[in-house]
């Protein structure tokens, strides 16, 4: 096991607290709220006294993200970020907060993220979104109907097309997430789905139908980490952070190389050298999954199988916990779990629930019985734009 966060020199960074606000269905709580709740709770589950919390990174809510959040719940930070990039938000900051507090310019970082897009939808505070606006690049893709989910859709096919990829092995994947789901009572949806559930569906995207495509809910989390020091201190037994990587590929369609690779295949590969570990190592995988296609994959740029061979690999069970292969979102991830817009933060909890011995649903063993020992987030926003992994690791 690596003893180093990130091999370089400096501090140790753990995650010291971590916590979920209400989750699902929440239709009395604002957005500032669901962040308040979820900040006290990873405080609270740290131990630490929220006077040692010197950082903050925040994105998604208000005109000065940090600032606003910030002031609402009380705290002063003297190192902030607002890094942006789509559901790769969170590892990207993690990253920039494990920097951070190894280079001693922050002590205590605490990453917040909330968000009632399910509920402000029902009560007509605002429309589905199809597309990120007109403006820049993307006015060379809108005018012709090209949403976001039609761009993931796109990529899905060319990767059918290139390796043979089968409808029913990309519906493993939802099947797969909701069986993880099934044991975890905070999982908004957890009623078994079949592979013929997931195809007969209405169609969203060719070829993607709605059960391929991530739920839409209200919820928020919150990471807590902190310099090696103060884990003396904490309530839990720390979670390391070892290893980060984060790479950008494109924005609009035309300047991506290669549709069935993602930027995750260079995050991933930076972030294993770092922390001195191989994709083999690896005991469960939190991966983002707005689509099915995401998780596939992801799978093949991460290392855990080789390119085109994503489809056979999520196939059998392989990624359910107790399958025999490897456990992929094991709370049910976007697809069943939860899915309130920037998810890459939920990915971080899972994975040091799971480190610890605390999640709420099913916990995943090593084959001798003993708690994992390595586990793995990895983030990715926009279509495929960007990525930001994390290896992470106890002892």
């Amino acid at each position: 096991m690596p003893t180093t966060s990130r091999n370089r020199s400096g501090r140790r960074v753990a995650v010291v607290g971590i916590s979920l606000s209400d989750c699902g269905r929440v239709d009395a709580a604002t957005p500032y709220a669901l962040h308040a709740q979820a900040a006290r709770r990873a405080l609270a589950d740290s131990g630490l006294d929220r006077s040692l919390i010197d950082g903050l990174g925040s994105a998604g809510l208000g005109t000065l993200a940090p600032v606003e959040v910030a002031e609402y719940l009380g705290l002063r930070p003297r190192w902030v970020d607002s890094t942006a990039v789509g559901g790769a938000t969170w590892e990207v900051m993690a990253a920039h907060a494990a920097d951070a507090i190894a280079a001693g310019h922050a002590n205590a970082v605490l990453l917040v993220y909330g968000s009632t897009a399910r509920a402000d939808i029902k009560a007509g505070r605002r429309t589905a979104n199809l597309s990120f606006g007109a403006r820049g690049p993307l006015q060379f893709e809108v005018p012709y109907g090209h949403t976001l989910v039609a761009k993931y859709a796109m990529a899905a096919r060319r990767h059918m097309h290139e390796y043979g990829t089968t409808l029913e092995q990309l519906a493993e994947v939802a099947v797969q997430a909701r069986a993880n789901a099934a044991p975890n009572p905070e999982a908004m949806f957890r009623d078994p789905i079949t592979v013929d559930d997931v195809l007969s569906g209405p169609m969203i995207a060719d070829p993607f139908t709605k059960l391929h495509c991530c739920i839409r809910s209200d919820g928020g989390c919150a990471v807590l980490l902190a310099a090696e020091e103060y884990v003396p201190d904490t309530t839990k037994a720390p979670v390391w952070v070892l290893g980060t990587g984060e790479h950008v590929s494109h924005t609009t369609m035309s300047e991506w190389e290669d549709f069935t690779v993602s930027p995750a295949s260079v995050s991933g590969r930076i972030a294993f050298e770092r922390a001195g570990v191989r994709p083999q190592d690896i005991d469960l995988a939190e991966i983002y999954d707005a689509f099915t296609y995401m998780t596939l994959v992801t799978l093949e740029d991460l290392g855990f199988c080789a390119k085109g061979e994503g489809g056979a690999f999520v196939e059998k069970g392989r990624l359910t916990v107790g399958g025999g292969g490897l456990p992929v979102n094991t709370d049910g991830g976007g697809l069943s779990a939860c899915h309130p817009g920037m998810r890459g933060l939920f990915l971080l909890v899972e994975a040091v629930r799971q480190l610890r011995g605390e999640a709420t649903g099913a916990q995943v063993r090593r084959a001798d019985g003993s708690l994992p020992e390595l586990a793995v987030a990895s983030g990715t926003g926009g279509w495929f734009c960007s990525s930001g992994t994390v290896v992470l690791g106890r002892g």
